[in-house]
Protein backbone atom coordinates (compact mmCIF):
# COMPACT_ATOMS: atom_id res chain seq x y z
CA UNK A 1 0.00 0.00 0.00
CA UNK A 2 1.13 3.53 -0.85
CA UNK A 3 2.37 5.22 2.15
CA UNK A 4 0.61 8.43 1.73
CA UNK A 5 -2.59 6.99 1.56
CA UNK A 6 -4.72 7.61 4.67
CA UNK A 7 -8.44 8.18 6.24
CA UNK A 8 -9.36 10.94 7.90
CA UNK A 9 -12.46 10.67 9.68
CA UNK A 10 -14.57 12.75 11.75
CA UNK A 11 -17.16 11.41 13.98
CA UNK A 12 -20.77 13.14 14.06
CA UNK A 13 -21.80 11.81 17.77
CA UNK A 14 -25.10 14.30 17.70
CA UNK A 15 -25.95 17.18 15.99
CA UNK A 16 -23.30 19.41 16.43
CA UNK A 17 -21.21 17.67 18.42
CA UNK A 18 -18.08 15.77 16.52
CA UNK A 19 -14.92 14.43 17.17
CA UNK A 20 -12.45 14.22 14.30
CA UNK A 21 -8.55 13.88 13.56
CA UNK A 22 -8.21 17.43 14.71
CA UNK A 23 -9.33 17.49 18.47
CA UNK A 24 -8.10 13.92 18.96
CA UNK A 25 -4.49 14.99 17.97
CA UNK A 26 -4.94 18.10 20.25
CA UNK A 27 -6.11 15.76 23.22
CA UNK A 28 -3.15 13.16 22.52
CA UNK A 29 -0.92 16.12 22.93
CA UNK A 30 -2.37 17.13 26.09
CA UNK A 31 -1.29 13.79 27.14
CA UNK A 32 1.73 14.28 26.15
CA UNK A 33 2.72 17.56 27.17
CA UNK A 34 0.95 18.10 30.22
CA UNK A 35 -0.35 21.79 28.64
CA UNK A 36 -3.32 23.12 26.85
CA UNK A 37 -1.01 25.82 25.67
CA UNK A 38 1.90 23.22 24.02
CA UNK A 39 -0.71 21.39 22.94
CA UNK A 40 -2.09 24.14 20.83
CA UNK A 41 1.46 25.36 19.69
CA UNK A 42 2.55 22.11 18.78
CA UNK A 43 -0.15 22.08 16.90
CA UNK A 44 0.34 26.02 15.35
CA UNK A 45 -2.85 26.99 17.10
CA UNK A 46 -3.47 29.69 19.99
CA UNK A 47 -4.20 28.70 23.69
CA UNK A 48 -7.18 30.14 23.06
CA UNK A 49 -8.65 28.18 19.77
CA UNK A 50 -7.07 25.09 21.71
CA UNK A 51 -8.68 25.61 24.83
CA UNK A 52 -12.22 26.16 23.24
CA UNK A 53 -11.43 23.12 21.56
CA UNK A 54 -10.84 21.26 24.61
CA UNK A 55 -13.77 23.19 26.82
CA UNK A 56 -15.77 22.23 23.61
CA UNK A 57 -14.81 18.39 24.00
CA UNK A 58 -15.43 18.63 27.96
CA UNK A 59 -18.90 19.39 27.36
CA UNK A 60 -20.25 16.93 24.82
CA UNK A 61 -19.57 14.14 27.08
CA UNK A 62 -20.87 13.35 30.27
CA UNK A 63 -17.52 13.73 32.04
CA UNK A 64 -14.58 15.71 31.18
CA UNK A 65 -11.46 14.82 28.52
CA UNK A 66 -9.33 16.80 30.53
CA UNK A 67 -8.86 18.70 33.71
CA UNK A 68 -6.38 21.69 34.13
CA UNK A 69 -4.87 23.40 37.58
CA UNK A 70 -4.07 27.20 37.31
CA UNK A 71 -1.21 28.67 37.11
CA UNK A 72 0.88 30.39 39.94
CA UNK A 73 3.80 28.87 42.64
CA UNK A 74 3.00 24.73 41.65
CA UNK A 75 2.51 26.17 37.90
CA UNK A 76 -0.71 25.01 35.80
CA UNK A 77 -1.30 22.19 33.35
CA UNK A 78 -3.34 19.83 31.81
CA UNK A 79 -3.95 15.96 32.53
CA UNK A 80 -5.69 14.30 29.87
CA UNK A 81 -8.39 11.91 32.30
CA UNK A 82 -8.77 8.07 32.14
CA UNK A 83 -12.19 8.98 30.26
CA UNK A 84 -10.03 11.37 27.92
CA UNK A 85 -8.15 8.66 27.07
CA UNK A 86 -10.86 6.10 26.52
CA UNK A 87 -12.47 8.91 24.02
CA UNK A 88 -8.90 8.65 22.15
CA UNK A 89 -8.50 5.10 21.88
CA UNK A 90 -11.64 4.02 20.82
CA UNK A 91 -11.19 7.04 18.25
CA UNK A 92 -8.18 5.57 17.15
CA UNK A 93 -9.72 1.64 17.05
CA UNK A 94 -12.59 3.24 14.84
CA UNK A 95 -9.98 4.60 12.46
CA UNK A 96 -7.43 1.26 12.17
CA UNK A 97 -11.00 -0.54 11.47
CA UNK A 98 -12.21 1.38 9.16
CA UNK A 99 -8.36 1.77 7.39
CA UNK A 100 -7.87 -1.95 7.50
CA UNK A 101 -11.08 -3.11 5.88
CA UNK A 102 -10.95 -0.28 3.34
CA UNK A 103 -7.20 -1.13 2.89
CA UNK A 104 -7.42 -3.13 -0.93
CA UNK A 105 -9.87 -0.13 -2.17
CA UNK A 106 -7.12 2.32 -1.11
CA UNK A 107 -4.61 1.07 -2.24
CA UNK A 108 -6.72 0.43 -5.97
CA UNK A 109 -7.43 4.36 -5.66
CA UNK A 110 -3.88 5.44 -4.94
CA UNK A 111 -2.47 3.08 -7.98
CA UNK A 112 -5.10 5.24 -9.84
CA UNK A 113 -3.64 8.65 -9.45
CA UNK A 114 -2.22 10.53 -12.61
CA UNK A 115 1.33 12.09 -11.59
CA UNK A 116 0.51 15.27 -9.41
CA UNK A 117 1.59 18.29 -11.44
CA UNK A 118 3.10 19.88 -8.15
CA UNK A 119 5.62 16.95 -7.80
CA UNK A 120 6.31 16.26 -11.80
CA UNK A 121 7.45 20.31 -11.59
CA UNK A 122 9.64 20.18 -8.50
CA UNK A 123 11.30 17.13 -9.91
CA UNK A 124 11.89 18.37 -13.52
CA UNK A 125 15.36 20.69 -13.72
CA UNK A 126 14.72 24.51 -13.99
CA UNK A 127 16.05 25.43 -17.48
CA UNK A 128 17.28 29.20 -17.96
CA UNK A 129 14.54 31.47 -19.93
CA UNK A 130 15.34 32.82 -23.05
CA UNK A 131 16.52 36.71 -22.46
CA UNK A 132 14.36 38.73 -25.74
Amino acid sequence: MTNNVRISMRVELAAGRSIGPGKVRLLELVRETGSISAAGRAMSMSYRRAWLLIDELNHMFREPVVVSRMGGASGGGATLTAFGAEVVDRYRAIEARVFSASEADLTALAQALAPHPVADTALRPKTPRART
